[in-house]
């Protein structure tokens, strides 16, 4: 992992974060960007006194013109792109029947969950074709497989995550670029806070999470491509 430019949006909290930490103290030089400033710079400040190089940037990554400013300096400060990690989402208004969505609710988590690992993707891709190499990572939910009442427009969200994801890496077969997603499994996150409020079991920490992405950004997984992985059942691979 020594030296690997690794991309993650939504690094600001919870599993972004934890990846981030996770990927400094492997080596990387670190990209990170999520929608709040002051958040963000904390955990760059953090990244810092591990001795990693940081690069971090505020910004919306569903939108087209804070993703090429990203991706543009990112590229101009590192010359490169090996990992991208789509990370950034959000749940939405809280549980809620889909009949009770507003309009606006339902496509504000629709652009932000979905737009944002295509359109950073999109804008990553030719760098990594050129170089004959890269690694992609988006990140799923049990949710993206199964219907759960009151998790709304955030579980239809991530269906399309998985969908996208699939076809994006058959298109990609044989280019030396793969793309792979990872259900981290319930964490103890504000995210998980928002959609169940009342929740009355044990949940994991994102720092529990962190192994399978570190293998699939990994050369040990240069050949894995258009897998599903729930990272609390990854042992780890030698």
């Amino acid at each position: 992992m020594n030296q690997q430019v690794v991309m993650i949006t939504g690094a600001s909290k919870g599993l972004g974060k934890a990846l981030a930490l996770a990927f400094a103290k492997e080596g990387a030089r670190l990209a990170i960007s999520a929608r709040g400033e002051a958040a963000l710079l904390a955990v760059a400040q953090e990244l810092q006194e591990l001795g990693a190089e940081v690069l971090a940037l505020a910004g919306d990554m569903a939108d087209a013109n804070d993703v090429d400013r990203f991706v543009s300096i990112t590229e101009a400060t590192f010359g490169r792109v090996d990992v991208l990690i789509n990370n950034a989402s959000v749940f939405g208004p809280g549980p809620s029947l889909l009949l009770d969505y507003t309009d606006k609710a339902f496509a504000d988590v629709l652009r932000i969950n979905v737009m944002n690992p295509f359109l950073v993707t999109k804008r990553v891709l030719p760098g990594m074709l050129t170089q004959g190499s890269g690694s992609i990572i988006n990140v799923t939910s049990e949710a993206g497989k199964t219907g759960f009442g009151e998790w709304g427009a955030y579980g239809i969200s991530k269906f399309a995550v998985e969908g996208l994801t699939q076809t994006w890496a058959d298109e990609l077969a044989g280019t030396g670029v793969r793309m792979n997603m990872v259900d981290p499994g319930e964490m103890d996150t504000e995210m998980h806070a928002i959609a169940v409020p009342d929740c009355d079991y044990e949940l994991g920490n994102p720092e529990e999470s962190t192994a399978v992405f570190l293998y699939l950004a990994s050369e040990k997984a240069a050949a894995v491509n258009g897998q599903r992985f729930q990272a609390r059942q990854f042992g780890g691979v030698e």
